[in-house]
């Protein structure tokens, strides 16, 4: 308090939140380890869904003008399960998906530490890919989720729900 006004409001030294010296990942950097992570899927996934009929089924119900929405959910959720075994590894030793490996990027949680496996899995990927299951809802609700990356924070909605962050690995 300054002794020349006593009425002066009570003064604190501030700090950003978010865990001290972190550097915040590149959006660019983070757009290239996602594209990474989907390609991974993808050459894991199409063999798949090639070999089990998707494609055919989804063919079949397009000709018959009837949208195969539980196949879809279906293959999603499969397609979910699938994605947390191959990037169990990663997540669970430093918090890192392989394309986050790859660009040398980590998911840290406000304090800077590695998020524990169930919040990552739980509430940034099963929110993130299971709400993209949703008709309709799912695109809108994931173009939201990306576009959330222009903010100041750099925080998408799926790291605003998990408490996390994507700042550069050391």
């Amino acid at each position: 308090m300054d002794p020349q006004n006593p009425y002066q409001s009570p003064q604190s030294q501030l700090t950003a939140p978010g865990g001290g010296d972190d550097e915040l990942a590149d959006r660019g950097i983070r757009l290239v380890a996602a594209i990474i992570d989907g390609v991974i899927m993808m050459v894991v996934m199409l063999p798949l869904m090639f070999i089990g009929g998707y494609f055919n089924a989804v063919m079949e119900a397009a000709q018959s003008g009837h949208q195969p929405y539980g196949l879809q959910i279906a293959w999603g959720i499969g397609g979910l399960l699938l994605f947390f075994a191959v990037q169990y590894l990663p997540l669970s030793q430093n918090g890192q998906t392989w394309g986050k490996k790859v660009m040398k990027i980590k998911i840290v949680d406000q304090d800077g530490n590695k998020p524990d496996l169930a919040t990552l899995m739980g509430k940034r990927y099963l929110f993130q890919q299971g709400v993209g299951l949703i008709p309709c809802l799912g695109p809108i609700v994931i173009l939201v989720d990306v576009l959330m990356i222009f903010r100041e924070d750099r925080r998408c909605l799926h790291d605003q729900i998990a408490g996390t962050r994507v700042v550069v690995a050391r």
